[in-house]
């Protein structure tokens, strides 16, 4: 029972740090531009750090155990959620994220709010797969991966969307959404993670040989948002030092997070 205590807290974390970032809408009036650029700019240095301590490192450290070429699976896995997220991203439709300036079109405000919400719901799902395969890979005999190590991946994605979680209920609030529907809709833009981690667990929770396939595939992904969404905003126009220090800051302290609990 206390594994699976611990499972599901660890799942839940990230929602969490989405919830609390929501709710800034109720603190704060509008989003400084500076600061719109540091939380970007911190979210991807969390999410490349995590990309390589939490999901790449095991990948290569199991495929090492088993004996076979270490950078075989982690490459194949890597490459492959590179282009499952780009599938995605063509399938879905929804505006890139925080392109909340773009001109106006014909579509109705409710349709450009569901789009925001799209496109942050996206970014989130590789998230929720990645915590999902560090906890499979904890709870599975052998992978090498502790629940602490998967805990210390939980909170770093947790830090993560707290900035996240504002970045979408502000600019939501700004389009003239009241504050309680904007928490909602930032809060609810979270809830993949924890369904996600859980599909995930459940797919993978008895399959510890392609684990190391999906520890990649995650991290692939998840460095698909950081390239495609979170740098070129942090970088776009001026200010944009201030996002490669935030980046720096957030690699640094998901790294302290991956080794401290790890």
């Amino acid at each position: 029972m206390n594994t699976i205590t611990n499972t599901a807290v660890g799942l839940l974390i990230p929602l969490l740090g989405t919830t609390l970032g929501s709710a800034m809408v109720y603190f704060m009036r509008g989003l400084d531009r500076r600061l719109e650029k540091i939380l970007n700019g911190f979210a991807s240095g969390v999410m490349i750090a995590a990309s390589v301590w939490s999901l790449l490192i095991p990948a290569l450290d199991m495929s090492a155990s088993r004996g076979k070429t270490p950078w075989l699976a982690p490459s194949v896995g890597f490459l492959f959620g590179i282009f499952f997220l780009l599938l995605l991203d063509e399938c879905i439709p929804h505006v890139h994220f925080l392109k909340s300036d773009r001109p106006e079109g014909p579509s109705s405000k409710l349709k450009k709010t569901t789009m925001m919400v799209l496109a942050v719901t996206l970014h989130n799902i590789p998230e929720g797969m990645a915590v999902g395969v560090t906890y499979a890979g904890a709870l599975a005999a052998g992978s090498g991966i502790s629940f602490a190590a998967a805990t210390a991946l939980s909170l770093g994605i947790a830090i993560q969307n707290f900035p996240e979680g504002a970045i979408i209920s502000m600019p939501l609030e700004a389009e003239g959404l009241s504050k309680s529907r904007s928490f909602l809709y930032g809060m609810l833009s979270g809830v993949v993670e924890p369904v996600g981690a859980l599909l995930t667990i459940l797919l993978t929770g008895h399959v510890l040989k392609v684990l190391p396939y999906l520890l990649s595939f995650a991290a692939g992904a998840m460095i698909y948002v950081v390239i495609e969404e979170l740098i070129p905003e942090s970088q776009e126009g001026g200010h944009s030092n201030i996002a490669t220090v935030a980046a720096a800051f957030g690699f640094v302290l998901m790294m302290i997070l991956d080794v401290a609990l790890g």
